[in-house]
């Protein structure tokens, strides 16, 4: 179903376009009898769920065992990653025939200014109608797109598209659409943002807005709260990045509910360092700023943060760095016993720079810092490592300290597509 604005303003012309439930979407591409049916690609844990999955409940993340009860008749798949790659790239093209000013954000969406394409393509509705056509006949595959005067509204529009929809928001009424919607269409509203501002009496936008924005300070911090009030009127400066490097570089691992204990975190740290570290390795962007994430069995979240004296890219001070944060979060809270998430989030980028080598009078040698003996010697190692997986592949070598659980239940191929570029 289609749903538009009344007259389409020549402002609104900010398309966001989402691929529709886009690996398992693929997957019943390729394997036609799947079409209609509850599928998941995955297998330990669900990737992806279509939205036949959806109604009964399976979501991305779920383990496959709590999947199957919800969904007896739930089918599993295995991933085609390089069908994912080729369709995703694709969809893209098609949008870039229109407009050259694309943001792409994930294999699967992207953001795309055609201001400048309406001479040639007509108004915005038209051009995103036309994309949308061309992606079901020419790839097979549904995509939904919003188009709204900001990035902010056109991502909800798309939301609100799904599955397989055209939203477009006129300029005069956009406060009239957003205001009505539940907050947790907003960008930045997770769980845990949704449930302390439930408590709170907010569960539209419209009520977010409502509030002033010292009490939203107050209730979710101070950057947080100032930005989705902001957003919350449809404040939204950002313009469309077509040459947007990433300013951080992240990854996450699901545990379920696994004890609070170091021989359980520090494995499953050293592996998404290593996933991290690798990325930094490749761009030559080293971070000097760690951030992790630790999610309790309530679904609250604790995040801590370093930064370092010189920025990092070895896979073993990355972990440590990570390690050391993570004890400070549980020390910090010694009522918690059981660990549902783990993340790690690099950050405060810069280029590679030539290594300045220390000489070792003072300071202990760590290992975190590169100018140092130890800290040349891991980098060095992780080099050769890099260079081995290069040629054979990711499985070809690993730490021995890293998780052997973690990097299954989640197959590398895939968080690679799903990771942000750097």
């Amino acid at each position: 179903m289609e749903q538009n604005g009344n007259i389409a303003s020549v402002d609104a012309s900010i398309l966001h376009a989402d691929l529709d439930a886009f690996y398992a979407s693929v997957e019943q591409l390729l394997q036609p009898d799947l079409r209609g049916k509850p599928i998941a690609v995955g297998g330990g844990v669900v990737l992806a769920a279509s939205y036949e999955a959806r109604a009964f409940g399976v979501r991305s993340g779920m383990p496959g065992r709590q999947a199957r009860q919800l969904c007896p008749g739930l089918i599993f798949t295995g991933g085609h990653f390089s069908e994912y790659q080729r369709l995703g790239d694709a969809a893209i093209a098609v949008l870039a025939d229109f407009t050259p000013d694309i943001e792409r954000i994930s294999i699967d969406e992207a953001f795309a200014d055609v201001s400048g394409s309406m001479q040639l393509f007509g108004a915005p509705a038209d051009i995103a109608a036309r994309v949308r056509a061309r992606v079901r006949d020419e790839l097979g595959l549904p995509i939904s797109i919003g188009v709204a005067r900001t990035k902010h509204l056109a991502k909800i529009a798309s939301q609100v598209a799904k599955p397989d929809g055209l939203v477009v928001v006129d300029a005069a009424g956009e406060l009239a659409f957003l205001h009505d919607l539940p907050v947790e269409l907003m960008w930045g509203v997770g769980p845990a943002t949704r449930a302390r501002l439930a408590d709170a009496g907010v569960t539209t936008i419209g009520q977010l807005a409502q509030s002033s924005t010292s009490s939203m300070e107050r209730l979710l911090g101070r950057a947080v709260g100032r930005k989705l009030t902001a957003l919350a009127w449809n404040r939204d400066p950002r313009a469309i990045q077509t040459q947007r490097r990433a300013h951080s570089a992240g990854a996450q691992s699901a545990l379920g509910r696994r004890p609070a204990a170091e021989a359980v975190f520090r494995p499953v740290l050293q592996h998404l360092a290593d996933r991290i570290a690798g990325r930094l390795r490749a761009k030559e962007r080293p971070c000097r700023t760690v951030t992790v994430r630790v999610r309790f069995a309530d679904l609250r979240s604790v995040t801590r943060a370093l930064t370092l004296p010189a920025p990092i890219c070895a896979t073993a001070a990355l972990a440590d760095v990570a390690t050391q944060l993570v004890r400070g979060v549980l020390a910090d809270n010694p009522g918690e016993r059981t660990i549902s998430l783990l993340a790690i989030s690099a950050s405060n980028l810069g280029e590679e720079a030539f290594l300045q080598l220390e000489l070792p009078f003072h300071l202990a040698d760590d290992g975190r810092r590169p100018g140092t003996r130890r800290g040349a010697a891991r980098l060095r190692a992780d080099l050769a490592m890099d260079a081995i997986r290069e040629r054979f592949g990711w499985e070809a070598v690993n730490y021995a300290s890293a998780a052997p659980g973690a990097s299954r239940s989640v197959p590398d191929d895939f968080r690679r597509l799903a990771e942000k570029d750097l």
